[in-house]
């Protein structure tokens, strides 16, 4: 009843907005004017999969839409979910599950597109464990039981054959998986890409055991979404900044080098690491959509996963209440669809 409770309370945060919202105050991504955006972004410091966003605003993407957008750092998407329920954000940036949960709770929220459609994160664990069956009795890092982090620990387990009651739970903050790794408080934790190429680099002694998008591959990640009383009166806005981001997404795959600087400025990493971070995610995954991003069976695939996995006890939302892909389609009409690459979606 562990999982049961920590889900409620999760809830609880995304409909009824109880619980702290976070402490960072807004700081605005750049210069441009026009309509102003309040952003949510789901980690203390940027992670390289929210990174397209840096790269709308000083590439002017954001500035040409006449938007000026103002982002937030928070601790989880369940702070960001909570932000755009409760007001103070107007638009979130999260993995999918805190939208899907409350959806399905009946907040009124939809997703509107996608930061990475594609999971960009990975299992790092001492060298020792060589197959997710080797995490038997050892101890994993996870912030709470239902957050994205053990939902993905989770799937690591299936992997091997394994659940959650083979192995001990260590709570640990976001910030300090890699430190809990190397003394030994923990034999596992989900990096994102990046995180992890630095942790290995740092220590020989830890290597990437699996990187989520090849264990589950039809699993969605980021979403992009909004309250749908904020959608009614501002859909020309989400489709101008979808058109900015989609402009983004292709601009990073198009240019690696300014890309890179662009990224390792915004997650602090260096650039050697964000470059091995890129060939990784967009060379060989190609996690950034060019176009929608919002592939209907990969999000009912990803919903019914959450449910088989025990982390969504209300009945699902169906796909048009989950998501409208108006101001995305939208925007991607008028920038034309990207095909021949089967990266693209």
């Amino acid at each position: 009843m562990r999982t049961t409770r920590a889900l409620l309370a999760v809830l609880c945060l995304l409909v009824a907005g109880c619980g702290a919202f976070g402490d960072r105050p807004s700081a605005p991504s750049g210069p441009g004017g026009g309509t102003t955006i309040r952003l949510g972004l789901p980690t203390g410091v940027t992670s390289f999969a929210n990174a397209d966003i840096v790269v709308a605003q000083q590439k002017g993407f954001l500035a040409e839409a006449g938007l000026s957008v103002q982002t937030q750092n928070l601790r989880s998407g369940v702070s960001v979910a909570q932000g755009v329920v409760g007001g103070a954000l107007d638009v979130g940036a999260a993995s999918i599950e805190p939208v899907v949960n409350a959806t399905a709770a009946g907040g009124d929220v939809a997703i509107i597109g996608a930061y990475t459609d594609r999971l960009a994160v990975s299992a790092v664990t001492p060298s020792t464990i060589r197959t997710p069956a080797d995490l038997r009795g050892r101890r994993v890092g996870v912030q709470e039981v239902g957050a994205f982090r053990e939902v993905m620990s989770r799937l690591v387990l299936k992997s091997g054959g394994l659940t959650p009651r083979d192995v001990e739970y260590v709570p640990v903050d976001a910030q300090n998986y890699t430190a809990a790794l190397v003394d030994g408080r923990i034999q596992s934790a989900i990096l994102q890409t990046e995180q992890g190429i630095a942790a290995v680099r740092q220590n020989p002694n830890l290597h990437v055991l699996a990187n989520l998008a090849d264990i589950v591959p039809t699993y969605h990640y980021g979403t992009y979404f909004v309250s749908r009383p904020w959608l009614e009166r501002n859909r020309d806005t989400a489709t101008r900044l979808l058109t900015a981001l989609t402009r983004a997404h292709r601009f990073m795959y198009e240019n690696k080098a300014e890309t890179v600087r662009i990224v390792a400025g915004a997650t602090t990493f260096g650039e050697d690491v964000i470059s091995a971070a890129y060939d990784e995610l967009l060379g060989r995954q190609g996690v950034f959509p060019v176009n929608t991003g919002l592939d209907r069976e990969r999000i009912e695939a990803t919903v019914a996963t959450m449910r088989g996995l025990g982390i969504l006890e209300h009945d699902p939302p169906p796909y048009e209440r989950l998501v409208d892909s108006g101001p995305v389609t939208a925007a991607v009409s008028t920038l034309g669809e990207r095909r021949g690459d089967p990266r693209w979606r």
